[in-house]
């Protein structure tokens, strides 16, 4: 997933053997906008918000679904840069 994500232009914060990532919002936008944006999109993600001033600015997406899940994932979301 990290690798996927590297491609599609996303900075992800490597955890080590969390089951969770945190990836830096593209573009400037506040997390809750960005992750609403993703909902639509039918990609249910945390705004980093959520976590406190300091996770403005990521979101964290919770690796718990299916491999193939994820795959569908990277087809959907948008360009990281």
């Amino acid at each position: 997933m990290i690798e996927g994500l590297q491609r599609l232009g996303y900075q992800v914060f490597d955890g080590g053997a969390t089951f969770y990532l945190w990836i830096r919002v593209p573009g400037g936008q506040d997390s809750m906008t960005f992750c609403m944006d993703l909902l639509e999109r039918g990609i249910v993600t945390t705004p980093g918000i959520g976590f406190g001033k300091n996770g403005e600015g990521w979101f964290r997406m919770a690796l718990t679904v299916p491999e193939e899940d994820l795959r569908k994932v990277l087809d959907t979301l948008p360009p990281g840069r």
